[in-house]
């Protein structure tokens, strides 16, 4: 469900040709059968008709109760076929390049504020374990990356290492002598079975767990090192080149994945035990 400004849904009337209630040259039936064939959706249905039953509405209704990565897929493809249909035949219906660069726009910010169902996992999570220094990490990473990219990508790191962190006191093992990310993930791996010399593993799925988890390693080395490298942690000298959003999104989303996958494991290991928060010394 994204958030857009009334100007924002202006332009998308604008468009696609939404005033009269249409959208393009669709009928009912063609409008019909292109959200069934694109991506399998019944726009006719109710829970779209929220502002009427008008094309043009439902178009709207759809945008209001979709997620980001469905209503940004859905404008592109209505943009496809604008393209297709009114400018091939009438090549004064093109779009003005300013307005087709603040249509784009739109459709990118709509999709930046899509959540990922590992994203909603890792927070439903740490609700449940009232981990709340892994919701704040969280929080201040899903806030900061467009704004702030460099501060995502430290949030990031800073959400696997709590989690490294409590497992690690919860277990009573102390904390290893390098505390940075990857020093963290190291040492939970053996007690919670991740280390990859492991021997009960089935022949047959062995080598590819391996394979799996020693990418884990990778991707948590990758994120500590771009911590160091293009995170806030370590200040920001004159000229500081800034990261983009792809990047700080993609810290996040591995950053996420480990964390996640580590209180999955917690769970499983030891059901009977609450892993608690254990806040940085």
């Amino acid at each position: 469900m994204p958030t857009i400004k009334r100007s924002e849904m202006r332009l998308i009337d604008e468009v696609f040709g939404m005033g009269a209630g249409y959208v393009l040259d669709f009928s009912n039936r063609t409008f019909s059968e292109f959200f069934e064939d694109e991506f399998g959706i019944n726009i006719y249905q109710e829970k779209y008709q929220g502002r009427g039953s008008s094309k043009a509405n439902l178009l709207r209704g759809f945008i209001d109760v979709e997620d980001g990565h469905t209503v940004g897929k859905a404008l592109r493809k209505l943009y496809d076929h604008r393209t297709r249909t009114l400018v091939t035949r009438d090549a004064s219906s093109a779009l003005a390049d300013p307005v087709q660069k603040q249509f784009f726009e739109v459709i990118a910010k709509i999709e930046a504020g899509f959540t990922p169902p590992v994203l909603n996992s890792l927070s439903d999570a740490a609700l449940v374990l009232n981990f709340d220094t892994v919701s704040r990490d969280l929080n201040r990473a899903l806030a900061s990356a467009n704004s702030d990219p460099e501060d995502a990508v430290t949030a990031a790191c800073s959400t696997v290492e709590s989690v490294c962190r409590s497992i690690l006191i919860e277990l009573g093992l102390g904390l290893p002598e390098k505390k940075d990310i990857k020093g963290l993930f190291a040492a939970v791996r053996k007690p919670l079975g991740l280390a990859t010399d492991r021997t009960d593993l089935d022949p047959l799925i062995a080598d590819d767990v391996r394979k799996v988890l020693n990418g884990l390693a990778t991707v948590v080395e990758g994120v500590g090192s771009l911590r160091t490298h293009g995170g806030d942690a370590h200040g920001r000298e004159r000229g500081y080149v800034r990261i983009d959003r792809r990047i700080a999104s993609l810290a996040i989303h591995s950053a996420s994945t480990v964390a996640l996958f580590l209180i999955e494991t917690w769970q499983r290991k030891f059901p009977s035990r609450e892993l608690k928060l254990h806040k940085a010394a």
